[in-house]
């Protein structure tokens, strides 16, 4: 099994999905949004599942900074939105396979690996 998730390096629940899979010795590729934004088709498929405002993470520091707070955006801009802003994002996004999941979410994540 391998993990991928997306986050920040200064996200501490990020810092919880990383500590959760090291320790239960399931494979992470780890990607930090402050480096490398996330692709919008990988936005896309977390979308579909879960709806774009799921994604928002609209307490966010960077969300106030850019002034979003009464933004009435389209889905498809809102997506783009988070394509350019990767801070934007509630974090952590984890995946494997076809199984995703945003924020922390121990329980899933539990039933993903058995342990």
């Amino acid at each position: 099994m391998e993990v991928q998730i997306f986050g920040t390096k200064k996200s501490a629940d990020t810092r919880k999905a990383l500590r959760f899979f090291a320790e239960r010795r399931v494979k992470t590729h780890f990607v930090d949004l402050n480096e490398r934004a996330a692709s919008l088709g990988e936005l896309r498929r977390f979308a579909q599942q879960f709806g774009v405002e799921a994604l928002l993470d609209r307490a966010s520091r960077r969300f106030a900074e850019l002034g979003l707070r009464s933004a009435l955006l389209s889905e498809e801009r809102w997506l783009d939105k988070l394509a350019d802003e990767p801070l934007l994002l509630r974090v952590p996004l984890v995946r494997t396979g076809g199984k995703l999941t945003i924020g922390l979410a121990e329980a899933d994540w539990k039933n993903w690996t058995g342990k």
